[in-house]
């Protein structure tokens, strides 16, 4: 693990807030979540009262009173032991390298119906397989110089979605709005709503990230609750008011997963010559947000990667970083790897670009939430078995309010696992299930394997010390 100090404190207040918020704020969600409808308000603001403000919370006082490196590797390996900490660890990282490619398809799926209708599935593909490895060499370079693009990606983020939000409620009043999105309609909509339900919650979470890097952070007791904090608020001002602008333009039933934002900037601004050019425009910096999300991500998670490398909990590779900038070469080779690997796999499967980001996002958005359950688990654990640890930043309420919201944090989670499958009402889709299903099963037992064998190295390790004094 590494010791205090051991990296250099390079992130400023500024650089936490911004890191916070590309991490969360993803504009791939509003498109998502206008799939639903004008039910989609209805269960942001739902959703954000329920989770998104609770679950800040408990991960701003987990990140203040344990503000190690690592992140939620750290606290897991506190609350309970090394081995569950590498088992969510490995969750936490492989997700990353699963989602990728659902990011990379639906970067291609809008660069396609902007840049070059006639693109084909596999040119997509060829595509996300380059954008995955300028995703790892993102990772390779010193942190002073990669933070940049997630500092630039979230200024990008809100130009996008204000662009987004307000040309679509201009565009609403002066031509009528292309969806009620009056209160009414949204409750007649609920039970529809049940199927989108688990996107909604997957994006209100990535307010831990930068805790991956607490080490690299300048006084993070202070900087780390005031980032969470503020970043969760902004992100669901955002979320709402881009929501909104996609629905007012763009009826529901249109929407498609991988190029409604290109859809809703042509339906706003195509039309004439200047408008084409600004709905390209306005398209490129919502291409460079989906890179810049995936550069965020990838920076924390293979972070926390080379913390259970350095714990002997995960393979050496996973800990291999630049001698002197410290930068998770090892795992973001592995990562490029693999994201590479799944994008042709899955190639060969989906009949569709739509169809193909779909499964890979419910694939990866169960790993995903995995660790989310364990993180709750240990912040209550902690609170029992840690209870004198100075906490800078504390949940109000006491003991009871604190363990009301994460209980509340864990249902939602368990909750969105069930919908990301089945949703109550609607028949079973075998195929479905069993596509997803099994690549979960199999993720989780490739995780089991190789935290065994790092086990299996450290005790070796430690009998051939032994031996060696011995002799």
């Amino acid at each position: 693990m590494s010791s205090p100090s051991s990296h250099k404190k390079t992130l400023t207040a500024l650089d936490v807030t911004i890191y916070t918020v590309s991490a969360v704020l993803l504009v791939d969600q509003i498109a998502m979540a206008a799939a639903v409808g004008p039910a989609a308000i209805f269960w942001w603001l739902v959703i954000i009262v329920l989770f998104l403000i609770p679950n800040t919370l408990v991960t701003a006082e987990l990140g203040t009173a344990y503000p190690e490196q690592g992140g939620i590797y750290a606290w897991v390996r506190d609350a309970f032991n090394t081995r569950w900490a590498a088992r969510i660890t490995w969750q936490y990282w492989i997700n990353i390298a699963l989602w990728m490619p659902a990011v990379y398809i639906m970067f291609a799926g809008i660069f396609a119906a902007l840049f070059a209708p006639e693109m084909s599935l596999w040119a997509q593909i060829g595509l996300g397989v380059a954008l995955c490895w300028l995703t790892t060499w993102a990772n390779c370079i010193r942190l002073d110089y990669s933070k940049w693009i997630p500092n630039v990606g979230t200024l990008t983020k809100f130009a996008v979605i204000l662009t987004l939000g307000g040309a679509g409620i201009f565009y609403g009043l002066n031509h009528g709005f292309a969806n009620d999105l009056g209160f009414g309609a949204a409750m007649d909509d609920l039970s529809a709503g049940l199927l989108y339900l688990p996107v909604v919650v997957y994006g209100c979470l990535g307010i831990e990230l930068i805790s991956a890097e607490s080490d690299e952070i300048i006084k993070p007791e202070r900087n780390i609750p005031r980032a969470m904090l503020g970043a969760g608020l902004v992100a669901a001002a955002f979320y709402i008011f881009g929501t909104v602008g996609v629905l007012a333009a763009v009826p529901a039933e249109n929407v498609d997963m991988v190029d409604i934002l290109a859809v809703t900037l042509k339906e706003l601004f195509g039309g004439s010559a200047l408008g084409d050019s600004m709905a390209l425009l306005i398209g490129a910096l919502a291409l460079y947000t989906l890179f810049s999300t995936m550069v965020t991500w990838t920076l924390g998670g293979n972070r926390a990667a080379v913390e259970a490398a350095d714990a002997k909990e995960m393979p050496a590779l996973f800990g291999w970083v630049h001698p002197e900038h410290k930068a998770p070469i090892g795992s973001a080779v592995l990562t490029g790897i693999i994201s590479s690997s799944i994008l042709i796999l899955y190639g060969l499967m989906a009949n569709s670009a739509e169809e193909l980001f779909w499964t890979l996002f419910s694939f990866s958005a169960i790993i995903f939430l995995l660790p989310y359950l364990a993180m709750h688990l240990a912040f209550l654990k902690l609170r029992l078995s840690d209870a004198k640890r100075p906490r800078p930043f504390r949940i109000p309420g006491g003991t009871v309010g604190a363990f009301a919201i994460s209980l509340l944090c864990l249902t939602i989670l368990s909750m969105a696992i069930v919908l990301f499958v089945w949703v109550p009402g609607e028949p079973l889709d075998l195929m479905f299930i069993t596509q997803v299903g099994g690549g979960v099963l199999i993720t989780l037992a490739i995780g089991e394997y190789l935290v065994r064998w790092g086990e299996a190295q450290k005790k070796q390790q430690r009998v051939g010390a032994l031996e060696a004094g011995s002799a």
